[in-house]
């Protein structure tokens, strides 16, 4: 068994963030899909406007979501390491093959 003492604070934090983009890009999908489906409803200037904040969701939301998992990322690895410090850090058993 090992301990886990210390996380790097920006290497979570870039990994968050890499990790929260992809879920901003799928939700980004959804609210993209579902303005495009608005489109194809009756009332031509609602639906045209659900497929503009569809695509701008496509973009916006990844880039908001990186934003935010960077900043949990590294509030989270320095919550850990600050507890890790104090009580001890999580125990692993590493297999090498």
């Amino acid at each position: 068994m090992v301990e886990l003492k210390r996380i790097g604070v920006m290497s979570m934090a870039k990994l968050e963030a890499v990790i929260m983009a992809a879920v901003g890009l799928l939700m980004g999908l959804f609210v993209a899909f579902f303005g495009a489906l608005g489109a194809l409803m009756p009332g031509a200037e609602a639906g045209l406007l659900g497929m503009g904040l569809g695509l701008l969701a496509v973009i916006a939301l990844p880039i908001a979501y990186a934003i935010f998992g960077f900043v949990g990322g590294a509030i989270g690895a320095a919550v850990y390491n600050a507890f890790a410090g104090l009580i001890g850090g999580v125990r692993l058993e590493l297999v090498s093959k």
